[in-house]
């Protein structure tokens, strides 16, 4: 008969212990073919949004939904914990809290700088890069695909909605000049995010824009008020579904309503 031995128990112990530890989900979630995932932790949604359309599917949100203006947030230390136990951070430059989080972010984690842009081109070139870094790029090419189709069809929902048929002219918040993009509008003027002044408003209203975009998350109120152009609302990222399609759609069913004028 065999006979137990402390120490051939001990290593027998250490090394189940590391095969363990090995397939632990704590190191990442694993799909059903045990493939791991990285551990994501993204700023504000808008940074989810793009992490998820590049096939991430572990991703942690700092920033709660329910906050109007994320830059507003000041992270508590659970988040903080959130970050350090993080492979991948993302997060963007002009966010206040930006060096809280990139302090605590843990030795394993690689930071990224989010491109916190929703004009097609560069909203793209943001998701592949971010599945290469991934391991992920397959997926983002998938959601690339499906985006660059569902970007072209909205596109032509909203120019079947022109106003007489004719290009409309619109002057934008500088943070929702995308949406005029995706509406194939003229932007005959800009402003924001500063204050504006008088001076500017007078400017702007001698172009006679149909439309004002403005900032959901910035507004700056009614803009133009006795030019008789039409203000929407644009929202940049998506609440608690983080689905980065969605901020299109819905920006494109805004658009269609005002310029059909339903």
């Amino acid at each position: 008969m065999a006979r137990f031995h402390p120490l051939t128990a001990g290593l027998a112990l250490v090394v189940a212990g590391v095969l363990l530890g090995g397939c632990s989900s704590s190191d990442g979630d694993h799909d059903h073919d045990g493939h791991q995932h990285p551990k994501i932790v993204a700023t504000t949604t808008w940074e989810a949004a793009f992490a998820k359309a590049a096939g991430a599917q572990d991703v942690t949100v700092i920033v709660p939904a329910s906050v109007h203006h994320a830059p507003d947030y000041d992270p508590k230390p659970s988040d903080l914990t959130a970050v350090a136990e993080a492979d991948f951070v993302l997060y963007a430059p002009f966010e206040p809290f930006a060096a809280k989080i990139k302090e605590a972010a843990g030795a394993k984690a690689k930071l990224i700088e989010v491109n916190l842009d929703n004009s097609a081109d560069k909203a793209t070139a943001q998701v592949k890069s971010l599945g290469t870094q991934f391991g992920t790029a397959a997926a983002a090419d998938a959601w690339t695909a499906t985006f660059t189709a569902e970007y072209d069809k909205l596109g032509k929902d909203i120019r079947a909605a022109w106003p007489g048929g004719k290009q409309p002219t619109v002057v934008a918040q500088v943070f929702s000049t995308w949406a005029a993009q995706l509406a194939g509008a003229e932007v005959v003027g800009t402003y924001g995010p500063e204050a504006v002044t008088p001076g500017q408003l007078s400017a702007l209203a001698a172009k006679k824009p149909e439309f004002v975009l403005d900032n959901a998350h910035m507004s700056s109120g009614t803009v133009l008020p006795d030019s008789g152009a039409k203000q929407v609302s644009i929202v940049n990222y998506p609440s608690r579904d983080q689905e980065l399609l969605t901020v299109y759609r819905d920006a494109a069913a805004a658009l269609k309503k005002v310029m059909s004028g339903s």
